[in-house]
């Protein structure tokens, strides 16, 4: 599977309570055990105004049709082409 960062435009998600992050995360679990297709969710990052979330599928597709079916902005879609960090630097 590929990995992606989505960016979802979420006005005031900063401000969003525990619950409603909760909700957030049980729709998409939810979407993702019907969707009938490999998918991961690994983790997402919460700011103010937007939320990235990191997922795994076959294709950018597959990455808006779980967005569409959970109802959620998918404002920008890009593949993760490699990931570096402080032991890539030698």
């Amino acid at each position: 599977m590929k990995k992606f960062i989505i960016e979802r435009e979420l006005p005031g998600a900063g401000n969003m309570t525990e619950e409603e992050l909760q909700a957030i995360s049980k729709t998409s679990v939810s979407v993702i055990s019907v969707l009938g297709k490999p998918y991961n969710w690994v983790e997402s990052y919460v700011t103010q105004d937007k939320i990235y979330c990191i997922h795994e599928a076959e294709s950018e597709e597959v990455i808006r049709e779980h967005a569409s079916c959970a109802s959620f902005p998918a404002d920008k879609v890009e593949e993760v082409k490699a990931i570096i960090g402080p032991s890539t630097a030698g």
